[in-house]
């Protein structure tokens, strides 16, 4: 629902997955571009590309990693929380002012602004539109 929503804001939408294995879903639901992390290519190749990046898996990743693909003044914000704490290097985040935020469910006026978001775009479900 991320890649859609973003999609439907205007945003260009990369997704970033471990394997390739998600691309034609990820593209299909409105994704410009698809990039595996397994490939230690795409953390070179996207370093410094991103102002925003919501972080939607709970598994423990490297956040320095992608911390590292932030541009200045760019954030990473998680919205699950893996079952083990993360580390964050400091230096990850002053050198080029990155942030690291995190964000749960707003409260009940959020969730409408986003179902009537959804309705204005027909974001009805998963696949297709």
């Amino acid at each position: 629902m991320a890649v859609k929503v973003a999609h439907a804001m205007g945003a260009k939408v990369t997704v970033l997955s471990q394997t390739v294995k998600k691309k034609e879903d990820g593209l299909r639901l409105g994704a410009d571009h698809y990039y595996a992390t397994n490939d230690p290519e795409t953390f070179k190749k996207l370093a410094g590309s991103f102002d925003l990046i919501v972080n939607t898996v709970s598994a423990k990743i490297d956040l320095n990693a992608y911390l590292s693909l932030l541009a200045v003044d760019g954030t990473l914000v998680n919205v699950r929380a893996p079952a083990e704490p993360l580390s964050v290097h400091v230096l990850s985040l002053i050198g080029q002012r990155r942030s690291f935020a995190g964000s749960m469910i707003g409260g009940i006026r959020e969730t409408q602004e986003m179902l009537d978001f959804c309705a204005e775009h027909s974001i009805t479900r998963l696949t297709g539109n």
